[in-house]
């Protein structure tokens, strides 16, 4: 019986290795960021900009973070969240934009009711840290007209850089 279970693990491990469908990267995933999809964030936002009832800011990212994903939906029981991801040199961080209060935003979008963990100033802004999903951070503000969320796994620095870009983003017009 233990032959058999031998002589079985050996057909289906060679049957994977030669169809390739295993591979075994001891360093982690290496993604080819070049085949992943890429968004026009201004596009994006100017499409959707005339349906909101907040003004949506653009920031101005560096050039070699690639924006790779746009989405709106809910954000309150009244008010709805768009959505942009970038790819940084070696992370992601996503910005969520909404009319709704910056609690709303951050239970909505990360799905996590734990109080504030602390508070980081950016050019003379304060943003509210908090726990994100997983591994993630999470800061958010208010700006008056529009609360502002930044997710995802990039450092300290990518956050601060989109925080800056939101700060002086311009407010997009209806395409």
């Amino acid at each position: 019986m233990v032959l058999s279970l031998i002589a079985l693990l050996v057909i289906i491990a060679a049957l994977l290795l030669f169809n390739k469908s295993c591979s075994f990267n001891p360093g982690g995933p290496a993604a080819d960021t070049s085949s992943l999809p890429t968004v026009d964030v201004e596009k994006q936002f100017e499409q959707v900009a005339g349906t909101l009832d907040f003004p949506l800011r653009l920031p101005s990212v560096p050039g070699e973070w690639r924006a790779n994903s746009s989405s709106t939906g809910p954000a309150a029981p009244a008010s709805v969240v768009v959505r942009v991801g970038w790819l940084t040199p070696e992370r992601y961080v996503q910005l969520s934009q909404s009319g709704a209060d910056p609690a709303d935003l951050v239970r909505a979008e990360t799905e996590n009711e734990s109080p504030p963990t602390g508070s980081v100033e950016v050019d003379g802004t304060q943003w509210t840290v908090h726990p994100g999903r997983r591994a993630e951070r999470a800061w958010t503000v208010d700006l008056g007209d529009t609360s502002a969320l930044i997710t995802g796994t990039g450092t300290e620095e990518e956050f601060r850089t989109l925080a800056r870009a939101v700060q002086t983003g311009r407010p997009v017009e209806e395409d």
